[in-house]
């Protein structure tokens, strides 16, 4: 296997992006890693990985046309190598506006596919048990016929990688009524009654999208990026409250102790890290967005996702399932 890496993207930089890359191939030494940025700041991967020469980087709030003009980015030249070495994966944690343009431009959209959708596992009540979530952040608008791929994406996600068999399927809305939402949303509800889409549901409100009988979670990219960071926000809202609490005397320590084992499950089921980024399902490779902030834990889980999604030919599934149901 083959996976090319944007090393310069992050905003800690090559310190974060080196670590993670070194200890992504300690565990999987058969995967061949070519890392893509200032070769002065991958001297470490010398010997052990590919290194690939490039001093530009995308800025973070670089628009579609500004990241295809720097042909000689981290970011460009990592999709180049990755054509030229025909390899499995791309991993950035660069802009997300410019890795899914150029992503977009030069890897291309998956037949029958008009829109890429950002996507990640969401943990739910039921320990364990991850919810798909797209689109959350590729597109500010998004057409019916849009939410309806990624309810097909999403979909073939969750029962080929994640297990799921026979996923249900909600539309992220401000009402549980097949009447209530944008009219994008209201369309979509209606056409996807209409196909008779295996295992859709319906509707769900946000407050209930998280209890653990949703699989599949689609929503255009503004709300859906709006549920993420809104959720992201309360998880840390939430354990910076317990933190006050329980050091706030003597006693409340002492109660610590007691429920210290509980509340370390709770961090880890909402800790981002370990998932490390998102998926930009549609695209015509395996591509992976890893978190802006990552740290070399962060940034190695970003890895992980993408030898893991390459393993599983996700986009050869997803190819599959547009082509089964004659999209």
């Amino acid at each position: 296997m083959k996976v090319i890496v944007d090393m310069m993207g992050s905003d800690h930089g090559t310190e974060a992006t080196v670590p993670g890359v070194l200890r992504f191939i300690e565990e999987y030494p058969d995967v061949q890693v070519f890392c893509v940025g200032n070769e002065d700041e991958l001297k470490p991967l010398e010997g052990k990985a590919t290194i690939i020469h490039a001093e530009d980087v995308v800025p973070m709030d670089a628009g579609a046309l500004q990241v295809l003009r720097l042909r000689n980015s981290s970011m460009n030249v990592a999709i180049a190598t990755l054509l030229e070495e025909e390899a499995n994966a791309i991993v950035s944690a660069g802009s997300t506006g410019g890795f899914l343009s150029a992503t977009t431009v030069k890897l291309k959209l998956i037949p029958g596919i008009e829109r890429a959708a950002i996507t990640a596992p969401f943990p739910t009540a039921i320990k364990g048990k991850k919810m798909v979530v797209l689109d959350i952040g590729a597109s500010n608008e998004n057409t019916p016929e849009q939410l309806i791929q990624f309810a097909k994406m999403g979909s073939i996600y969750a029962e080929k990688v994640l297990d799921i068999e026979n996923p249900n399927v909600y539309l992220l809305s401000n009402g549980a009524e097949d009447d209530k939402g944008t009219p994008e949303v209201v369309e979509a509800n209606k056409r996807l009654r209409e196909m008779d889409f295996p295992g859709f549901k319906g509707n769900i409100e946000g407050r209930e999208a998280l209890d653990g009988h949703v699989d599949v979670l689609v929503s255009g990219g503004f709300a859906g990026n709006i549920f993420l960071k809104t959720s992201e926000g309360i998880a840390k809202f939430f354990g910076n409250s317990l933190k006050k609490m329980f050091t706030k005397n003597l006693s409340t320590k002492i109660g610590y102790l007691h429920v210290r084992k509980g509340l370390k499950e709770i961090q880890d089921t909402f800790d981002y890290k370990s998932t490390g980024g998102a998926m930009l399902l549609g695209i015509n490779t395996v591509a992976v967005k890893a978190h802006g902030n990552s740290d070399a834990y962060t940034f190695y889980s970003a890895l992980k996702v993408a030898y893991k999604m390459a393993k599983q030919d996700v986009v050869a599934k997803i190819k599959e399932g547009f082509v089964e149901d004659g999209s």
